[in-house]
C-alpha cells in the first residue's frame, strides 16, 4: 500500500490545500447552519466553535491526508468536533444530510463521541484535559491485549490538544507516570494558539512547557514559522525580525493581525536596536504579502507540518508544538473575544469566496475526478479498518459454592474472590486485570499479585525475589495481570476506561478492576464518569470506606460516595456487608463487562471485621440461589418476623448494629424485620420502574417492602443518610434515616459510630420512636 505522506505529495499540494481550504468552509458552514440557518423556536444560544476549529484545520489536514495509518487512532480537542466531522464528510464516512444538525437533537454532538456521533470517532472528548489524555491509556490497553491475546496490532495514538488544556493536572498526571515513557506511539499535538476562551494568554512559556515534557522523557518537537517566513528570516535583516516575533509578548502578536497594512508596517519594527533593519526589509514587501508572513505561523503550514510528523520517534512519546492563530482564515482571526463568535451571512459569503466553495450548495464533495476528490478517495481506502469481530462475553460463574465462615472483612473478600476465580474459571480469570495506585498490599490484592504478577512493558528483574523476607512478590513482565500506578487516581480511572473499551475496539473483552481508597472516590469520579459515557466498561472498588475506618480521622472516611453510586448512569453501585455478597456482587458486576449492552459498577467496600454467621446464608440450594438472586438485584431480607411493627433497612458495615437493634426491640416486644440493602441505586431504578419512569424489573421490591407487611422505616448507612431515605416512599410509611452528615473524627469504631448516631443504641432509639408513634 502506498505510504500516507507519498500518496498526499503524488496528486500534489494543491490537491491538499483546496482539501485543507474545503475542511475550513464545511466547519464553519456547520456552525452557521446550527446558529444562523436552522429554525431556533427556543431562542437558546446553539453555540460552537468557528475560531476553535480554523485554528487546527491544518494540523488536521495534514495528519488525516498525509500521515495516518488504519490502526491509528486521535483524540481530537473538543471545540474541533466540526472540523473531525468535515474530514469524515469527504471521506465517505458521514451523510449529507447530518451535516447541517450539528449540536441538533440525535445530530452531530457538541464535541467528538465515540457512542453518539453516527461517523468514526476514536475517542470521546469534552471533559477538558481528559480526553487528551486517554489516548495514554488507549495505548497501554493496546499493548495489553496484543500481549494477553494478540489481533490487537500497532499503531500511533495521537492526541489533538489546546493549549490551554495543558493547565490541567490531568495530563500532567498522565505525562509523569513513569511506564508512560516507554510509550513510543503516544503522539501529542499541541495547537498553540495561546488563546484562553476570553482572552490572549500573556505568557504561555512554551519553553517551559517545552522543557517540562523534555524531562518526563519525550521527543519535543516545534513547528513555530511557515516557509515565508522563514524565507524572510533569510533575508538582510531578518534575524532582526526574527527576534522581534520570538520576544513579542503575546497580546501584541495578536493585536498585529488585526492591523491594517499602513498601521502593520508601523507597528512591527519596534522600539527595539533593529527597528531600521526590519523596517527596511518590509518595506520591499506588498501588503498583501506582509499580512500572510505575520500570520504564517507553522501549525498553518502544510509542508512545515509534514516535516515535523516525519520525524517523529516511536521509541519514546512525541509532542509537537505547532504554533497557531485562533480564527485562522476567518474574519475573527486572531481577536481576543472570537472563541465563541459566529461570522455574520456576509462574512460566510467572503469565506465562501476565499475558499472556493459554493454558499447555494455548501455541502458539495470535490469532483470524484479531481486531484483533491482523488486523494479524498485514496485516503479512505487506506484509514478503513475491518470490522471488528463480535465479542463473546467471559464465561462467569455466579456462586463459587463456599460458605463463608469466621470473621472477615468485605475488603480482605475481594482477593480471595479474585483467587476463586482463577481455580474456577482460569480462562476467564486469564481477562481479569487490577489497577491500583499504590494500593494493592493495603487493599488485599496481595495473593492474586503474587499469583498473577505485575504487567509491564517489558521485563524486569525482581531484585527482591531471593529475599525470603518478602511477602509481595513483584514479578513485572508483560503476561501479568496487576498494572500498578503511582497515587493519581485520574490515570487509575482513565486506565481502567480505555481496558474497559477492548471488547469494542478489538473484539477482545477484558475485565478490568480498579481499587482505591473510598475517601479518593470523588477525586476519581468525573474522569471515571467521563470514560463511562465513552464506552469503557469496569469495576471501580473503593475500600476501606466510610467512618468505619475509624482510627483515620476525617480525612480519610467518606461520607457521600454511596450516594455518587446512585446517580452515576451507566453504573451498578454495590455496598455489600458480608463476603458473600461480595463474591455474588462482584461476579454479577463482571458478568457486565465487555458487552454491547454491558454496564460498569463501584463497589464500596470496608475493613470492618465482621461475625460471617450473621449473614444466614441458606444451606439449601435453591433458598441460596433465591438469595444471590436477591443480593444481586438490590437487596435480600436478612430477618423475618411475624407481624414486625418496624422496617429496620440497613447496608455494609452498619449491618451488626441493625441486626443488634433488632434483638434488643425483640427484648421490649417489638418485633422488627432487617432488610440488608446491597444495592440502593437499583432499588431506586424499581421504585422509579414502578412510577413509569425507567425500563427496568422491580420484582425486588414486593421482596423486600412487600405492601401487606408495611411499617415504619429506620434506614441506616455508614455515609449520608439521604442514601437510603427513599425507601420509605415504596409504602408511604413513618420513616428515621441515619447516617454520617459531618466529618469524622478518629476513634474506635465503637466512639465513632456513637458520635454519629449510627450504632445499635441509635437504631434502637429510632424503632422505638416510630414503633410508639
Amino acid at each position: 500500500m502506498t505510504s500516507a505522506p507519498v500518496a498526499a505529495r503524488r496528486h500534489g499540494g494543491d490537491a491538499l490545500r483546496e482539501i485543507e481550504r474545503r475542511v475550513l468552509w464545511l466547519a464553519s458552514s456547520m456552525v452557521h447552519e446550527a446558529n444562523r440557518v436552522r429554525p431556533n423556536p427556543s431562542g437558546l444560544k446553539v453555540g460552537g466553535h468557528q475560531a476553535s476549529s480554523a485554528s487546527i484545520v491544518s494540523i488536521m489536514t495534514a495528519l488525516w491526508f498525509g500521515h495516518l495509518g488504519p490502526q491509528d487512532r486521535v483524540s481530537v480537542k473538543p471545540h474541533a468536533s466540526p472540523v473531525l466531522h468535515a474530514i469524515n464528510y469527504l471521506l465517505g464516512e458521514l451523510e449529507e444530510s447530518r451535516l447541517p444538525g450539528l449540536r441538533a437533537f440525535g445530530g452531530l454532538q457538541s464535541y467528538p463521541s465515540r457512542t453518539k456521533d453516527p461517523d468514526p470517532v476514536d475517542y470521546s472528548t469534552g471533559s477538558v484535559g481528559i480526553g487528551a489524555t486517554a489516548p495514554v491509556w488507549g495505548a497501554l490497553a493496546r499493548r495489553y491485549v496484543e500481549h494477553a491475546f494478540g489481533g490487537a496490532g500497532t499503531g500511533r495514538q495521537y492526541s489533538l490538544v489546546g493549549d490551554a488544556e495543558l493547565d490541567e493536572g490531568a495530563v500532567w498526571e498522565a505525562i509523569v507516570e513513569p511506564g508512560v515513557r516507554e510509550l513510543g506511539e503516544i503522539v501529542w499535538i499541541v495547537d498553540l494558539n495561546r488563546q484562553s476562551l476570553d482572552r490572549v494568554i500573556p505568557d504561555i512559556a512554551a519553553d517551559r512547557l517545552r522543557g517540562m515534557f523534555a524531562a518526563a522523557g519525550w521527543q519535543v518537537l516545534t513547528v513555530k514559522y511557515g516557509d515565508l517566513l522563514e524565507e524572510l528570516f533569510a533575508r538582510p535583516g531578518g534575524d532582526a525580525l526574527r527576534e522581534r516575533i520570538d520576544r513579542m509578548p503575546n497580546p501584541e502578536y495578536q493585536r498585529l493581525l488585526r492591523c491594517a497594512p499602513g498601521e502593520l508596517r508601523e507597528r512591527l519594527p519596534g522600539t527595539g536596536p533593529g527597528r531600521e533593519r526590519i523596517a527596511s526589509l518590509i518595506t520591499a514587501l506588498d501588503d498583501a504579502t506582509l499580512a500572510a508572513a505575520v500570520a504564517d505561523l507553522g501549525g498553518h503550514d502544510l509542508a512545515a507540518l509534514d516535516r515535523a510528523y516525519s520525524a517523529i520517534d516511536d521509541d519514546r512519546p512525541t509532542v509537537i508544538f505547532a504554533y497557531t492563530v485562533k480564527g485562522y482564515g476567518l474574519p475573527t482571526q486572531g481577536h481576543p473575544q472570537n472563541h465563541s463568535s459566529l461570522l455574520t451571512a456576509a462574512q460566510m459569503e467572503e469565506l465562501a469566496a476565499e475558499t472556493g466553495a459554493d454558499p447555494a450548495h455548501p455541502w458539495a464533495r470535490f469532483d470524484p475526478g479531481s486531484a483533491a476528490g482523488l486523494l479524498c478517495a485514496e485516503t479512505a481506502r487506506r484509514l478503513r479498518r475491518p470490522a471488528v469481530r463480535a465479542p463473546k462475553a467471559p464465561d462467569l460463574p455466579r456462586d463459587f459454592g463456599r460458605t463463608p465462615t469466621g470473621t472477615a472483612t468485605t475488603q480482605a473478600a475481594l482477593g480471595r474472590v479474585l483467587m476463586d476465580l482463577t481455580r474456577s474459571a482460569p480462562e476467564t480469570a486469564r481477562r481479569v486485570v487490577t489497577v491500583s495506585p499504590d494500593v494493592s498490599s493495603s487493599t488485599n490484592l496481595g495473593g492474586w499479585v503474587n499469583k498473577v504478577g505485575v504487567w509491564s512493558a517489558r521485563e524486569r528483574p525482581n531484585w527482591f525475589a531471593d529475599d525470603s523476607e518478602t511477602i509481595l512478590h513483584w514479578r513485572e513482565r508483560p503476561t501479568g495481570q496487576h498494572i500498578e500506578l503511582g497515587i493519581a487516581e485520574t490515570n487509575l480511572v482513565g486506565l481502567i476506561g480505555e481496558l474497559g473499551t477492548t471488547w469494542s475496539r478489538w473484539g477482545e473483552p477484558l475485565l478490568p478492576i480498579g481499587v482505591l481508597y473510598d475517601p479518593f472516590v470523588q477525586r476519581a469520579a468525573e474522569p471515571w464518569s467521563f470514560g463511562i459515557y465513552a464506552g469503557g466498561q469496569s469495576i471501580l472498588v473503593g475500600t476501606p470506606s466510610g467512618v468505619s475506618l475509624a482510627p483515620e480521622g476525617g480525612a480519610h472516611q467518606s461520607i457521600t460516595t454511596p450516594s455518587l453510586g446512585i446517580e452515576q448512569p451507566g453504573c451498578v453501585s454495590y455496598e455489600p456487608a458480608f463476603a458473600i455478597d461480595v463474591e455474588w456482587t462482584l461476579l454479577a458486576s463482571m458478568a457486565r463487562l465487555g458487552r454491547p449492552d454491558g454496564s460498569s459498577a463501584y463497589l464500596r467496600l470496608s475493613t470492618r471485621p465482621v461475625d460471617q454467621s450473621l449473614a444466614g446464608v441458606p444451606q439449601d440450594p435453591a433458598a441460596r440461589e433465591r438469595r444471590r438472586a436477591h443480593t444481586v438485584a438490590g437487596g435480600y431480607l436478612l430477618r423475618r418476623t411475624e407481624s414486625p411493627a418496624v422496617t429496620i433497612a440497613a447496608m455494609g458495615a452498619v449491618v451488626p448494629e441493625a441486626l443488634s437493634a433488632a434483638d434488643r426491640l425483640a427484648g421490649h416486644g417489638v418485633d422488627a424485620d432487617v432488610v440488608c440493602v446491597t444495592s440502593p441505586g437499583l432499588l431506586m431504578s424499581a421504585v422509579r420502574a414502578r412510577q413509569g419512569h425507567e425500563d427496568a424489573p422491580n420484582w425486588i421490591l414486593d421482596r423486600l417492602f412487600p405492601a401487606h407487611r408495611a411499617a415504619p422505616l429506620v434506614t441506616v448507612l455508614d455515609g449520608h443518610p439521604h442514601t437510603l431515605a427513599f425507601l420509605a416512599t415504596i409504602n408511604r410509611v413513618p420513616t428515621t434515616s441515619l447516617g454520617v452528615t459531618q466529618f469524622g473524627q478518629s476513634g474506635s469504631i465503637e466512639d465513632v459510630y456513637r458520635h454519629h448516631r449510627i450504632d445499635a443504641d441509635a437504631v434502637l432509639g429510632a424503632a422505638l420512636d416510630l414503633a410508639d408513634g
